[in-house]
């Protein structure tokens, strides 16, 4: 009967430690601090503001706009098409002032799965960067795929292509080969192998042309609409011919339009001063793309009616209505010089995820290297550029496009997150190397610090040694709002319950917004319920003091995200409808990928995490037994 009791016992402690292993939670700069550790380990510190403003609208406008603009105009928003962009731009300005805010207080690589790594636990930051390798190698494969046929008119034609670099399709197989895209591949792999400084020089010469040539479409565009007496507003079906809801649709469409500013979040590593530029070239790059979508758009709306427009070559069919036929060719390269310049912002940020998932362990070390002379991850970015023009090649991978969202939803949804966790619960223990174990023992700890977690364990062992006992009767002197007088103990946990609820509120009522088919009764239960746990989560938050501590959490002194907690809860609200609106497909293929990551992380990343043995101390202690045994926190 002992045996049993003791079997049971051994199960009970294995579950919860790999509970556990899910929610730890590393210190800020540990990436940097294991790079120090090794030489040569280090990004090149290159990167100033132009540059990160050349990575942000490089990686954020692509092809797309020079297409999109006509499928939404005559699908969905008609001539109100500027505004679904502005909603657009404004939707994705919330994930922006949270990315401004993380990427200056955790200035390491790796973005999102960085942040979500220290703020929320080790299980989500695996699945985001797990997400974010598969985003990154399917969107870079499908930039590429796209250039060669806007490369061919250039040249006059389909045809026109060298026999080497033309599309052919495969005797027998179902399957067009695509040797210009694998080129293209190769190429930038290679430059990007050469240095940060002399590939984002590139990136910013390509962007350069992709942004003259917008602007010949609005100053040129503008002088017909003038001309002409902007004929495509002269409706009688008005401006809003779909209706207020059209409108909405469009902006859904097009805020992946704005996907790409995050890639300046990831080389956060690698920039001089990261509390000063990484927020002016995450905020300025999304600004001058929204700028430009809404200038193109009142323009070529101008130019043509809606529903008049062509939707395979809106831009280019519009300055034909007019005459001017050889603005085909300038739109064309620009078009090029977007894809390519996109390209680069794919392949880009991939190799610093991997770096940083293999410093941390969860992935082999083979992707940590750094070389030597260019202070680049080579082995990284070959991979990654390898894996992408292997896709490129082979497969026409514009069915997968879908799934390039989902990643960069998710890491929008835990980024916001992420933005709550350390404003109201930020981790109040830091992890230690086991080998401190005795000097950690040594330090004296005096009995009623403010710290409610008072006490030392190791992320592997089930029974965490106390080293004074908890008290919880530590009253704040300032008292909350409203007259709310807490515990520091009962204010975290209103505040992790209350983040808690918030993201299952907006689940809710994001499914229930979006799921048509259910019955009404059932649609709207669900959205009432989701209402009452996000107004009271809001309201909760609203109420109580941001944990003091938010302040030393980090590097400080750069960008505060405003009006928390209402801006990153509507951040998840709009990031979650989208995730739920991208299809049953899309889900079923993403899903198979995020099991063979949850495989990987059992079987390998569990294991030789570089927290496995950690030993947690409260942040109060950190510094005093960092002092005593020599150990560097950073």
């Amino acid at each position: 009967m002992g045996f049993m009791v003791d079997t049971q016992r051994e199960g009970d402690e294995h579950q919860w430690s790999c509970i556990r292993n899910l929610v730890r939670r590393k210190q800020v700069d540990s990436s940097i601090g294991k790079a120090q550790s090794h030489h040569n380990q280090q990004l090149a510190k290159a990167l100033t503001f132009p540059h990160l403003i050349a990575i942000g609208v490089g990686s954020t406008i692509g092809a797309g706009v020079y297409i999109l603009v006509g499928t939404v105009a005559r699908e969905h928003s008609g001539p109100a098409l500027a505004f679904s962009f502005l909603i657009a731009g404004v939707s994705a300005a919330l994930s922006a002032f949270c990315y401004a805010e993380l990427s200056s207080r955790f200035p390491s690589a790796g973005s999102a799965y960085h942040y979500s790594y220290i703020c929320i636990g080790e299980g989500v930051a695996w699945l985001i960067g797990w997400a974010l390798i598969l985003e990154y190698t399917i969107g870079g494969s499908t930039v590429a795929r796209g250039i060669s046929p806007n490369l061919a008119m250039i040249f006059g034609g389909e045809d026109c292509l060298p026999a080497i670099l033309a599309r052919h399709q495969v005797p027998g197989l179902d399957i067009v080969v695509d040797p210009c895209a694998a080129v293209l591949v190769f190429i930038v792999t290679g430059l990007l192998c050469i240095g940060v400084k002399e590939s984002t020089f590139a990136q910013g010469i390509i962007t350069t042309v992709n942004v003259f040539v917008m602007i010949f479409v609005i100053v040129a565009g503008s002088y017909l609409c003038f001309k002409t007496g902007w004929a495509g507003y002269q409706l009688p079906s008005g401006y809003f011919p779909y209706g207020v809801d059209g409108m909405l649709a469009g902006s859904a469409t097009v805020f992946f339009a704005y996907i790409g500013f995050d890639s300046v979040a990831s080389m956060a590593e690698e920039v001089k001063n990261p509390q000063r530029d990484l927020p002016l070239g995450i905020g300025l790059s999304l600004l001058l793309c929204c700028l430009l979508y809404m200038m193109v758009s009142v323009v070529i709306v101008g130019l043509v009616p809606y529903y008049a427009m062509d939707p395979d070559t809106p831009i280019s069919s519009a300055f034909a209505s007019h005459g001017i036929q050889w603005a085909a060719y300038l739109i064309t390269l620009g078009a090029v010089m977007a894809l390519c310049s996109a390209l680069m912002g794919s392949i880009l940020p991939q190799p610093r995820i991997l770096m940083a998932m293999a410093r941390d362990g969860l992935l082999p070390s083979f992707f940590s290297d750094v070389n030597q002379r260019t202070q680049v991850p080579v082995k990284g970015t070959i991979t990654t550029g390898f894996c992408a023009a292997v896709l490129a090649f082979f497969m026409d991978v514009s069915q997968l496009a879908g799934m390039v969202s989902v990643g960069t939803l998710v890491a929008f949804t835990m980024v916001a997150v992420s933005v709550l966790i350390l404003r109201y619960v930020p981790p109040d223990e830091v992890p230690l190397p086991s080998s401190l174990q005795e000097g950690i023992c040594s330090v004296p700890f005096l009995r009623g610090e403010e710290n409610s977690s008072s006490h030392v364990g190791t992320s592997s062992s089930s029974k965490k040694p106390l080293i004074c006992e908890p008290d919880g009767s530590t009253v704040e002197k300032k008292g909350a709002r409203w007259g709310w007088v807490l515990s520091k103990v009962n204010r975290r946990k209103f505040a992790g319950w209350s983040i808690t609820f918030l993201c299952i509120g907006n689940f809710l009522i994001s499914y229930a917004a979006s799921s048509l088919l259910l019955p009404g009764l059932l649609r709207y239960s669900l959205c009432g319920v989701g209402g009452l746990l996000l107004l009271f989560g809001l309201i909760v938050l609203s109420c109580i003091d941001q944990d003091d501590a938010r302040h030393s959490f980090g590097h400080s002194g750069g960008f505060i995200c405003p009006l928390v907690p209402l801006l990153p809860i509507l951040c998840i609200l709009i990031n979650m409808y989208l995730l739920v609106n991208l299809g049953a497909g899309t889900w079923a293929r993403v899903s198979v990928w995020l099991f063979i990551g949850v495989l990987v992380y059992l079987f390998y990343g569990r294991r030789r995490s570089s927290l496995a043995n950690a030993v947690y101390v409260t942040t109060a202690h950190a510094n005093e037994i960092g002092r005593n045994s020599g150990y560097s926190l950073a």
